[in-house]
Parts: structure tokens; C-alpha cells; sequence
């Protein structure tokens, strides 16, 4: 079974509800996955919009997510530490947790859902960039396995 990430509020290539983006309530939408390589420890996730004019954008950076958690619900509030464990990291708008897309005025934006299967939690603390996030999960050989969601939103 292949390793899957999906969304329950949009399938992969289309429209993100607004509810999740900064014209509506700016909240996560609910992500669920399946197909779990084996030996996974935890998961790591980022969201991310390539097409943004100064180049790619991180919206939202969250690891060690536990390995027997199989979604996330719509709404992940904006904290350093979950209650089961995960940690959040720093967006590219400099703030902690998950922020929606809020591309400028013209063509739709697409945003990348990634989902990285590890096999170790990582040693890293609250606020941690994608960048340093990808570096530590490259330092031990790269993640066992990684599912994608891609949705796009214009305004």
C-alpha cells in the first residue's frame, strides 16, 4: 500500500476552502494518512507554496508527530507543543503553527502538503525553520518514505 496523505475538506489538485486560508478563518485543514512505511518513529510535516513571487513560502512546519497518529484535525492551534507530542515550527510569516495561503491578487498559488515518514523523533525545538527541520532529517539519511497534497487558492 502506498504510503498517502489526504484532506478531507479538498482532494489533491483542487481548490482550498477558503475556511483555511486568510480570506476565511485562516485555520489547518484536517490531513489524514495511510500506507505508513515500515519502521516508522514519527512524522514530519511542512506546507509550502512554491509558486509565491519571492520564491517558496513555508506556511506551516510541525514534527514529531507520533508514529501511531494517522491524521491531524482541522484547527491545530498555533503552540509550541502538542498535547501528544508534536512540536511546531516557525512559518515563513515568523510566527509559530500553521498560517493559510494568502497569495497576492491573480493566478491561483499551489500549495504542497508533505508529509515525511522518519525513523527517529527529531532533537529539535519549537520554532525550527523548514530548513533546519530538512538538514536534521537529511543528517540521518533522509525519511523512510514521504505522501504529498497539493491544493491551489487565488485570489
Amino acid at each position: 500500500m502506498a504510503f498517502t496523505l489526504t484532506s478531507p475538506a479538498f482532494q489533491d489538485g483542487e481548490t482550498i476552502p477558503e475556511r483555511y486560508t486568510c480570506v476565511g478563518e485562516d485555520v489547518s485543514p484536517p490531513l489524514k494518512w495511510g500506507g505508513v512505511p515500515e519502521g516508522t518513529r514519527s512524522f514530519a510535516l511542512v506546507m509550502e507554496d512554491p509558486d509565491a513571487p519571492g520564491g517558496t513560502f513555508v506556511h506551516w512546519v510541525i514534527f514529531n508527530l507520533p508514529k501511531d497518529l494517522r491524521e491531524l484535525p482541522e484547527g491545530v492551534e498555533p503552540m509550541e507543543r502538542l498535547e501528544n507530542g508534536a512540536v511546531q515550527g516557525s512559518n515563513d510569516f515568523r510566527r509559530l503553527g500553521y498560517r493559510g495561503p494568502c497569495p497576492p491578487p491573480g493566478k491561483p498559488h499551489r500549495y504542497h502538503f508533505i508529509l515525511w515518514a522518519l525513523d527517529r523523533e527529531l532533537s529539535l525545538g519549537p520554532g525550527v525553520t523548514k530548513d533546519r527541520l530538512e538538514l536534521e532529517i537529511e543528517k540521518f539519511g533522509g525519511p523512510l518514505g514521504e505522501a504529498r497534497l497539493m491544493g491551489t487558492f487565488g485570489r
